[in-house]
């Protein structure tokens, strides 16, 4: 099979999975204005609504990694596509807070099946020379649909209404079904692999460290970064900044800088998985990265210009998408020598663990004296504790590599 044809089914399944994130991404953008016209009673309900999802994929992950051991990967990413459908037009005919609580639910499930079928997907369907350009190429691709729904929804929405722009949506979502039809053989490329592996998964050191460090870096970025962003610019330079002669609230700012990261993903992504299927392996720019990143988070809670502190925060962005591509590759390296959708199963949930962790964390330490210095150099501390323990790995894998080749040459 020649590498665009290994490609053509992770790009797909990506795109399938961005158009799903559709309307989901929207709820992000116009809940929190048009809340009423869900037939809501309070604001407090639309933040609930808009966390339920993760935190019911914690104990539904498991189940779905066990129903992936006993059904092909494609029937798996069709109940996705199926449930996606379901809760993307429901938003359009939904009324009352209970309603809106199961449909934030099942979207929660459907996206259990399509993390796990989506990160299996890619130990699948890649090989092992070019994985980390292959994850990086899925992380990409699937963030678009965040991009793509929050900047539509944010247009539509005011002028035709929640409801024809959801099911609207819903509708684009159904596509995925012929997609996978098309894209995805029962049993072909080593899917069919994982059920003659052992259901266990072997853990070692390395694979330990691999589920924490995207733990953290999922905790961090996710949980505390985008969660506690519009509340350090507030704290820093007040509710309004001025940037390039203009006015803008922190929250429109906040929102516009966390946007630029789902433009450059596509590329950027893809990149730092190619670089890291390069001789040198995953963990020099792994470790780069992280050092980089140990430096930059703390920065940003220290009082600055605005535009120096905008470049920070930028790069702090770019250092989230090469430890997600990194992270993301290294698990995917390791499944590939256990079982699959086990060991993904639970990289998923320690992942979806650090994201809800994370929000939790910020706004328990901000509200303390030096609140955000400690948030955010406490970061940049966990940060570079990781680079010394993967800098050390990588010095032994080094003095083991070097000791075998003396002995293959004697």
């Amino acid at each position: 099979m020649t590498s665009a044809n290994h490609q053509s089914p992770i790009i797909i399944v990506a795109l399938i999975t961005a158009l799903s994130l559709l309307g989901d991404s929207m709820l992000y953008i116009v809940l929190p204005i048009y809340w009423k016209k869900a037939g809501l009673d309070s604001i407090w309900q639309v933040g609930l609504l808009l966390s339920v999802n993760r935190f019911i994929r914690l104990p539904f992950n498991p189940i779905v990694g066990w129903l992936y051991q006993r059904i092909t990967l494609r029937t798996g990413l069709m109940i996705a596509v199926i449930l996606g459908t379901v809760t993307t037009i429901g938003y359009g005919l939904a009324q009352g807070f209970i309603a809106w609580l199961i449909l934030r639910a099942l979207w929660g499930i459907a996206w259990s099946f399509f993390r796990i079928g989506g990160l299996s997907t890619v130990v699948f369907y890649s090989k092992d020379q070019s994985r980390g350009q292959s994850m990086g190429l899925y992380n990409g691709l699937h963030r678009t649909g965040s991009l793509a729904g929050m900047l539509l929804g944010g247009l539509l929405v005011p002028f035709i209404g929640l409801q024809p722009v959801a099911i609207g949506f819903g509708c684009i979502t159904l596509i995925g079904l012929p997609l996978i039809l098309f894209a995805l053989k029962s049993g072909a490329s080593g899917e069919s692999d994982h059920s003659s592996r052992t259901p266990r998964v072997s853990f070692s050191r390395h694979t330990l460290l691999i589920i924490i460090s995207g733990f953290i870096v999922t905790m961090l970025f996710q949980g505390v970064f985008a969660s506690t962003i519009s509340s350090l610019l507030e704290h820093l330079y007040g509710v309004e900044i001025t940037i390039f002669g203009l006015l803008l609230s922190v929250a429109f700012y906040s929102g516009l800088l966390q946007s630029l990261r789902w433009i450059w993903e596509p590329y950027l992504a893809s990149r730092f998985g190619h670089w890291s299927d390069g001789r040198s392996g995953r963990l020099p720019i792994l470790i780069v990265s992280l050092a980089g990143t140990a430096l930059i988070f703390g920065l940003m809670s220290v009082p600055m210009s605005i535009g120096l502190w905008t470049v920070l925060a930028i790069a702090a962005m770019v250092g989230a998408t090469a430890l997600t591509t990194l992270t993301d590759a290294l698990a995917s390296d390791a499944a590939k020598n256990s079982n699959v959708v086990s060991f993904l199963t639970l990289y998923s949930i320690c992942q979806d663990v650090g994201a809800a962790f994370g929000p939790f964390l910020g706004y328990l330490l901000i509200g303390l004296h030096y609140g955000f210095s400690a948030l955010y150099w406490g970061g940049s501390l966990i940060f570079a504790v990781l680079t010394v323990i993967w800098l050390i790995i990588y010095r032994r894998q080094q003095r083991v590599g070097a000791m075998n080749s003396r002995g293959m040459e004697l």
